[in-house]
């Protein structure tokens, strides 16, 4: 049985010291023009300090109109280095890999956050969202690497491209959203184009020791099993990256897909030649037993969000009590508020059904 809190190596950049991982979770926190507020600081150098082996930022936007969320962070602009350099800084110095969520919401970008027309593969009449053109395109993946650039300036670790959750590389990724007929459109390997250009320029540009991840959802959002599980086998085989963040919405579900029934949805990943590319994954993973459920179901390490919500020190607990639970739900305010989550923070989670009481 592996232990959660073994260290981890990865084939670039530093060991992690155990076997969990902040999740990227959208927060609210910081100012509308991209830069780090004191707020979203203290949020995640809580969870650093509580003892989390790798700390990701919320996913943070490569360019002003991939913005998806108020009070997003930025990524695509000199001016969020300084910034991000200090948050970078103190997550390290807790002893926790620092790695920056690299992201655009594509037609999930609200124009009256960005203040201009969405954007996606295709024309996309639900969302008003237009087609990228082919120049367009190739300035996504460079502003895309622009941003692993600035994170390695600002002193970050590593990197996760977010591939998942219906934002633009999971919209290029999906045979229903991505209904172009140029290079980037068609096929698999065509839909999967934007993405592995991406990592192939970070790798060229950046650092050799960066430590690179991608961020993959194998339903929902027009994905299929069988070509994301394709996918993930060529990412673990080309020796880009470095982890494979698998969100899973419960690590311990079976697929949706009638044909894949029967198993774990984990399972299809667990089974592939991943060589010396890490596992991880995410979904509701709430006490020490699912962490190592997990871990023992195949992953190498967890990724944790609603209970890092609620324990900025989850790790620590778990160490100190294997059988650690989470707080039940839903919470108050000020237990919210205790953990290190601000008004706005707090509001957010409102939107999440039966996480907050009450007043």
């Amino acid at each position: 049985m592996t232990d959660l809190f073994a260290p981890l190596t990865f084939t670039r950049g530093p060991t992690m010291k155990n076997r969990f991982m902040l999740a990227p979770l959208t927060n609210c926190q910081s100012h509308e023009d991209g830069r780090l507020s004191d707020e979203e600081f203290r949020w995640l150098t809580l969870r650093a300090a509580g003892g989390f082996g790798l700390t990701m930022t919320c996913a943070s936007h490569v360019q002003a109109q991939g913005r998806g969320f108020p009070g997003q962070l930025g990524i695509f602009s000199d001016a969020h280095v300084e910034g991000l350099s200090r948050l970078a800084a103190a997550i390290r110095s807790n002893g926790s890999i620092a790695v920056a969520q690299l992201h655009h919401a594509g037609m999930r970008a609200p124009a009256a956050l960005t203040g201009s027309q969405p954007v996606c593969p295709s024309d996309d009449a639900e969302t008003g969202a237009r087609a990228l053109s082919l120049a367009e395109v190739v300035q996504l993946r460079e502003d895309f690497i622009a941003a692993a650039l600035r994170a390695e300036r600002a002193g970050f670790d590593g990197v996760e491209l977010h591939g998942a959750h219906g934002y633009v590389l999971c919209q290029f990724l999906s045979a229903e959203t991505n209904r172009r007929t140029d290079e980037y459109g068609g096929t698999l390997e065509n839909r999967s184009r934007l993405l592995l250009e991406i990592l192939s320029g970070i790798r060229e540009r950046c650092r050799s020791d960066l430590t690179v991840g991608v961020r993959l959802s194998p339903e929902r959002f027009g994905m299929r099993l069988a070509e994301v599980r394709s996918l993930a086998q060529q990412l673990m085989s080309g020796g880009a990256v470095d982890f494979l963040d698998m969100s899973l919405w419960d690590v311990f579900k079976e697929p949706q897909e009638e044909a894949f029934r029967g198993r774990s949805l984990l399972s299809y990943f667990a089974e592939l030649d991943r060589g010396p590319v890490r596992l991880a994954a995410a979904g509701k993973i709430m006490t020490g037993a699912d962490a190592s459920r997990c871990i023992e179901a195949g992953a190498d390490f967890v990724v944790v969000g609603r209970a890092a919500i609620l324990h900025h020190d989850f790790p620590a607990r778990v160490r100190s009590d294997p059988a650690f639970e989470s707080h039940t739900l839903p919470v108050t305010v000020a237990h919210l508020a205790d953990e290190g989550l601000s008004p706005a923070f707090i509001q957010y989670m409102g939107n999440w059904k039966g996480f907050v009481a009450a007043a």
